[in-house]
């Protein structure tokens, strides 16, 4: 093979393992909304309690597991895998594993011993309702183990990421969707408070996740027992990433977890309108560009242990494109079907026209900053390939405070959805802090071509949204009609909208080797 078509041929693995892990998401994604739909039937915007009590391990979840460790170990992993033989990798998973779970017991106790002081962290307004604010507590005593299992999972999904077997951990969150909604259906009326029931649905998603992993774990031979060794150079090393990591790649979450903490102060139902139009704006966001970062992480790792700059900025450039070319349709079509959208979703039992409306408005702020949500998912692993987790952490620390001034100036204005749009511009800041250091550090180049790209992606979101606009007709009209007229009428706007999309692209030039990434 000669040296031109090596970057090709990266480029169509990286889109079919993009494309594995986007199928699985998708399908988790698709049960996570239908979790949703079914949650929000039974209890409507009474699920506050549950869904802080949720939000809380959810948030350390990401914190310790998908984010700072994943970010710190995989490149450490990758590189033990490619420089060292097997019983030092099997050593490293042996040690790294006996830590993390030694760190997880202990914080996992001493938040279920705390379990009723936790509500007065992160959700003090609900102080104001003695009854809701005890329940809080009883069901973080209840979800707290979660954090446990679910980390130990993250940790297998990094073992199972770094030896390219994407498949299986992007599979994995089906487990949680199913195991709720089974808890929401055939348990909820064993419990005087039927949330109960979906608390334990909770910690045994967690428990059937990590079982679950295991097995293909063994295949790769790294199924160890765990050991704490202090000193271990690996071990040291990726908590020296970690820390500041802890910071940089979690930025996001902990503004979500600070506008639960104001949300909660509202008006009575709050936390649930932003938690349900979240979770619809993260949908784009986990099936695409979590995926692509998750598939580009361990690659840049590889690039930058090969010493190969040119590759790396090729591949960071392939990953920026993708987002644009899914991102700006998605965002554009959260913002124009909002009240459409949330009326076909969830407008059914116990949620009213009034909860639509209120869901609308935290969506569409949410969906303004869409783009640049998805793009700090492609953008951090540029750093973090390169063992880099203290530019991060600076410009996260920076984005937070832009994030909280923000929600004070808009959550008087706006109420809740001020703060789903002050998370959004926070995010736009963060974004542009993380581009600009990557130029100046010289590791990436945007490749020939981003002017024709960007013409052709705005003829091609033009098309959409008036295609979008015209079959929309009235937004209000849709809380009229029946639900399956929503659904159907939902579907067609949408198969239409990605027809017209595409067809567009296709007019205007883009072929399917420009996605696998040659130039135009």
């Amino acid at each position: 093979m000669s040296e031109s078509q090596a970057p090709q041929v990266q480029k169509t693995s990286l889109l079919r393992s993009s494309s594995i892990v986007s199928v699985m998401t998708l399908l988790s994604r698709v049960l996570g909304l239908a979790r949703d739909v079914i949650v929000a039937q039974y209890f409507g915007a009474r699920a506050d309690a549950f869904f802080v009590a949720f939000k809380i391990p959810n948030f350390f979840r990401r914190l310790f597991a998908e984010g700072a460790f994943s970010v710190a170990f995989v490149p450490v992993l990758t590189e033990y895998r490619s420089q060292r033989s097997l019983d030092e990798v099997r050593l490293l998973v042996s040690r790294v594993s006996g830590m993390l779970g030694m760190v997880l017991l202990a914080v996992t106790c001493a938040a279920m011993l705390g379990a009723d002081y936790l509500p007065w962290i992160f959700s003090p307004g609900f102080r104001s309702d003695p009854e809701k604010f005890a329940l809080t507590g009883d069901l973080l005593a209840i979800t707290f183990p979660y954090l446990f299992f679910i980390s130990l999972t993250a940790f297998a999904s990094s073992v199972l990421n770094a030896y390219g077997r994407f498949a299986i951990p992007a599979f994995t969150p089906v487990i949680l969707n199913v195991t709720l909604i089974a808890a929401t259906l055939f348990f909820t009326d064993h419990f005087v408070e039927p949330l109960y029931a979906l608390a334990w649905g909770v910690f045994f998603a967690g428990l059937f996740q990590m079982l679950f992993q295991l097995p293909f774990v063994a295949r790769q031979r790294l199924l160890v027992m765990p050991t704490v060794k202090r000193g271990d150079e690996g071990v040291q090393r990726i908590g020296t990433l970690m820390v500041p990591a802890l910071f940089g790649v979690s930025v996001s979450q902990i503004n979500l977890l600070l506008d639960t903490l104001l949300a909660s102060f509202l008006e009575d139902g709050s936390v649930s309108w932003l938690y349900y139009s979240d979770r619809l704006n993260n949908l784009p966001l986990g099936v695409f560009a979590i995926a692509i970062g998750v598939v580009i992480l361990p690659a840049l790792s590889g690039k930058h242990a090969d010493k190969d700059a040119a590759a790396f900025s090729r591949t960071l450039d392939w990953a920026v494109r993708m987002v644009f070319l899914i991102a700006t349709p998605a965002a554009l079509a959260l913002v124009l079907l909002a009240m459409p959208l949330m009326a076909t979703i969830f407008y059914y039992g116990e949620v009213t026209a009034y909860d639509v409306g209120k869901m609308m408005l935290s969506l569409q702020a949410y969906a303004v900053g869409l783009l640049a949500f998805m793009m700090i998912k492609v953008m951090a692993p540029g750093y973090y390939a390169r063992q880099d987790t203290k530019t991060p952490v600076r410009i996260g620390i920076q984005a937070m405070a832009v994030n909280m001034l923000l929600n004070i100036a808009l959550v008087y204005p706006l109420q809740h959805a001020g703060l789903a749009l002050a998370t959004s511009l926070a995010a736009y800041f963060n974004l542009f802090m993380l581009y600009r250091g990557l130029r100046k550090a010289g590791v990436y180049e945007p490749q020939p071509g981003w002017l024709r790209f960007l013409v052709i992606l705005v003829l091609a979101n033009a098309a959409l949204s008036a295609v979008a606009v015209w079959l929309m007709g009235s937004p209000e009209a849709w809380l009229e009609w029946q639900a399956t007229a929503r659904i159907s009428w939902m579907s067609l706007i949408v198969g239409a909208g990605i027809l017209v999309y595409f067809t567009v692209l296709i007019l205007a030039g883009l072929r399917l080797r420009h996605i696998r990434g040659e130039l135009f």
